[in-house]
């Protein structure tokens, strides 16, 4: 036995994170919880961009990988800016509570 994950196993995890993920998107009303849900989902296609990378010997999973968490950090920066003050101007982070748009 060589101890190597198959790529069925790998993508079963990927799917079963991004389920979670969307799930809790659209279940949950707090915005902390929605936008950990996309983080999820974030991770469960950098997993299966690097399960794919394994089966073919390839380094373009790690690569693609790379610039998903770069996006991914820039969108946790920006994020949680918006939910900061989103808090601060509505004093809730709930997002049915909250109505900027509405005039």
């Amino acid at each position: 036995m060589s101890g190597v994950i198959p790529l069925s196993w790998s993508l079963a995890l990927s799917a079963t994170l991004f389920v979670i993920g969307v799930v809790g998107v659209l279940v949950r009303r707090n915005a902390l919880v929605i936008f950990m849900s996309i983080e999820l989902m974030l991770n469960a296609a950098n997993l299966a961009f690097v399960a794919f990378g394994r089966s073919l010997q390839s380094l373009d999973g790690q690569i693609f990988v790379f610039f998903v968490m770069t996006v991914a950090a820039a969108e946790v920066a920006v994020g949680l800016a918006i939910i900061v003050n989103l808090f601060r101007l509505r004093e809730t982070v709930f997002v049915d509570e909250v109505n900027l748009l509405k005039g």
